[in-house]
Order: structure tokens, then C-alpha cells, then sequence
């Protein structure tokens, strides 16, 4: 499986603190990596490193096998790396298809909207991703959309913008067991379509039951990693997870 992307080793300080600390993790190509560890764990400095919000003070970054230097915010954009954070960053006032391409809308030489090119995009995105019901289209306004369709939309915006892997920052939090399915079926329909997902959350069932491996994360440091098909259940990798912290 090629891997999309590698950290080996990597650091990051501020100031006298090490949020990250020699953390090593990869991603391949159309797997669901669940990321788990108590609050202070290190997830954000993790997420905004693979981001680039952050570069490394050491290590190594790898993207596609090959070794990347003066990491940043727009080379992993340009790697296919998206990240959809709790808030999503949607307008609710406005159209699904609006916030899909804000900023990166299709025009005309005289930068006119094609608008109907966007509604016909958008309507398709939608639908990849796994939007069934015929009440929602591209002009629906996303404030009446559900909890779990929002994170859907923010999932399709980062598929129009190119991701391959994209970060979901605790997707299911505060949703309820119905609109925490919806978002699990969108991530399946990443998967299916070969682009990998990194789910971050707290609540070890969401994580579990999404998941093809798991990376334990603890103050800064990755301290395990493992395969789901080696975990009966979400109370096994909980306790691994507590024993894990709690030796380390």
C-alpha cells in the first residue's frame, strides 16, 4: 500500500515545551486511521504539523515515499491533505454549493460564475459521499441541514479541493447516534473511493467501529500503534489504551 503520507521522528517545541515529541505515524492509501489519547495528548500540535500550520523543529516528513523539506500549509494542500475541524468553517446562511466552492469558484475569462457547472459539481459530490434523500440538493441552504449532513458538506468540499487524506477533528462530537451514522457513512464512502481518512475523537466506540488501525497518542509522544482485525471490541482497546498511558 503506498503510503500518502510518513512523519519519522518529529518534533515540535515551544518555547521549553515539547508538545511532539520523536511522534512517528503514517497513512496509507484508503484506510481509516483512528487517533485516540486524553485531552493534552498532543492531537492538535499532531493535526497542525500534518497540516502545516506547523513545521518540525525535527524529523522527517515524507509524502508519497518522498522526503519533504520547509513543510507547510500550502504544500500539504498541494499533497492532497484537507483537514475538516469541529466547527466545519460553513456559512449556515448560505447554499450547500456555495460553501462547497467558497474561494475556488468556476468562472468565466471575465470572471463570471458558472454557476450551473457549480450546482451540477456539487450535486455530485453530494451524492458520492452518500447524500440519498431528494429533500437535499446543491442550492439547499446548509442551515437546515443536520449536525452529521454538515460534516458531510465539509467532507465534499475537501474531495472538490483535491484531499486524499483528510483529517476529520472530532466529527461526531455532540451528535446523536443517528447523525453520528450518517458521518460514519461518508467516511466509508471516502474510503471506498481509495482517499484515507485520519478520525480523531474521544469516544472510543465512534473510533472502534470506523477504524482499520489505531494510533495511541500520549503526551506528545505516539505510544502504540495496532490493528483493528487484533481487537475484539471498543472495551479491549480501552484498557489497552489506559494500560499504555499508564506504563508510559
Amino acid at each position: 500500500m503506498q503510503q500518502i503520507i510518513e512523519l519519522e521522528k518529529v518534533t515540535k517545541r515551544f518555547g521549553g515545551i515539547t508538545a511532539l515529541n520523536q511522534a512517528s505515524l503514517s497513512v496509507e492509501k484508503g484506510e481509516v486511521v483512528g487517533l485516540i489519547g486524553d485531552n493534552g495528548a498532543g492531537k492538535s500540535t499532531l493535526i497542525k504539523t500534518l497540516v502545516g500550520v506547523h513545521s518540525p523543529d525535527d524529523g522527517i516528513i515524507k509524502i508519497r515515499g518522498e522526503k519533504v523539506s520547509n513543510w507547510n500549509a500550502l504544500k500539504a494542500r498541494e499533497s492532497g491533505i484537507e483537514t475538516v475541524f469541529q466547527d466545519r468553517a460553513l456559512c449556515p446562511q448560505q447554499s450547500i454549493v456555495w460553501n462547497i466552492f467558497m474561494g475556488k469558484e468556476l468562472k468565466y475569462p471575465f470572471g463570471f460564475v458558472r454557476e450551473k457547472e457549480q450546482i451540477k459539481e456539487a450535486n455530485r459530490l453530494i451524492r458520492e459521499i452518500g447524500f440519498t434523500s431528494k429533500l437535499i440538493n446543491a442550492e439547499s441552504p446548509v442551515g437546515n441541514l443536520s449536525g452529521g449532513e454538515r460534516q458531510g458538506v465539509a467532507i465534499a468540499r475537501a474531495i472538490y479541493n483535491n484531499a486524499e487524506l483528510i483529517i476529520l477533528d472530532e466529527p461526531t462530537n455532540n451528535l446523536s447516534l443517528n447523525e453520528t451514522q450518517k458521518v460514519f457513512d461518508f467516511v466509508l464512502n471516502v474510503k471506498k473511493s481509495n482517499r484515507s481518512v485520519l478520525f480523531i475523537g474521544h469516544n472510543i466506540y465512534h473510533v472502534y467501529d470506523i477504524s482499520d488501525r489505531f494510533v495511541i497518542l500520549d503526551r506528545g509522544e505516539v505510544v502504540h500503534q495496532l490493528d483493528k482485525k487484533d481487537i475484539a471490541t471498543p472495551e479491549e482497546l480501552m484498557k489497552i489504551m489506559r494500560d499504555t498511558i499508564k506504563k508510559h
